[in-house]
């Protein structure tokens, strides 16, 4: 009886510390999708002003794919790499010009971000504006419309083009308050500091895209 008795206990304690080491790995888990989440705003918060409000009311959407859903092949490097269609409504009253940011926040997996890759950005667009055609070419542009750099180190888009996994395509439209002066094809960073102060609005839509082996 005493050697059944140590055999269940140390079947018990096996037990009790499989379950601590869950618990343990399941708290960890949660804590660090909580610091993502934290660190994704704390990041995109760079962009306002304290004193800045923000209106969410602005749409921005695409005939090429729905919120998330799948970006069609043909916007990706595996087909034409040519833009997708947006179109854009509800811009805030006062907006001087726009701006649109392209990004995979995904970069270079899903499961282990590292960077947000930038695929376009365009600043300077027109408030006149309420769409950019498909595949638009630079001189297709909104008049007044500026360029800046991609990751790539060069203008116009870059479609998806993921390594491994399936990665997230952030469209963001931003409303400003100002024209910007001419910042000689800038990087997100550049152009980012230049807008803080003056967004008056932003809409995001998200595209999917994983590549097939």
């Amino acid at each position: 009886m005493k050697m059944t008795h140590s055999r269940r206990t140390l079947s018990e304690i096996c037990s009790m510390t499989d379950t601590r080491h869950r618990l343990r790995y399941g708290l960890w888990a949660v804590l660090m999708g909580i610091a993502t989440i934290y660190g994704y705003w704390l990041v995109e918060g760079l962009f306002y002003d304290k004193q800045e409000k923000v209106s969410m009311s602005m749409r921005l959407s695409s005939n090429s794919f729905f919120q998330d859903r799948v970006i069609q092949a043909r916007h990706t490097c595996d087909g034409m790499n040519i833009s997708p269609a947006l179109a854009w409504s509800d811009i805030p009253g006062g907006t001087k010009s726009l701006a649109l940011f392209v990004d995979d926040p995904d970069t270079p997996d899903p499961a282990a971000p590292k960077l947000r890759w930038v695929h376009w950005l365009l600043y300077n667009i027109s408030p006149e504006a309420k769409f950019l055609p498909e595949d638009v070419a630079e001189q297709d542009l909104p008049s007044g419309t500026m360029e800046g750099v991609n990751d790539w180190k060069r203008t116009g888009y870059g479609g998806p083009c993921p390594p491994v996994g399936k990665h997230r395509y952030f469209f963001k439209l931003y409303a400003l308050d100002t024209v910007l002066p001419d910042l000689q094809l800038p990087a997100r960073a550049t152009l980012e500091k230049a807008m803080q102060g003056h967004v008056l609005g932003r809409s995001d839509l998200v595209g999917l895209y994983q590549r097939q082996k």
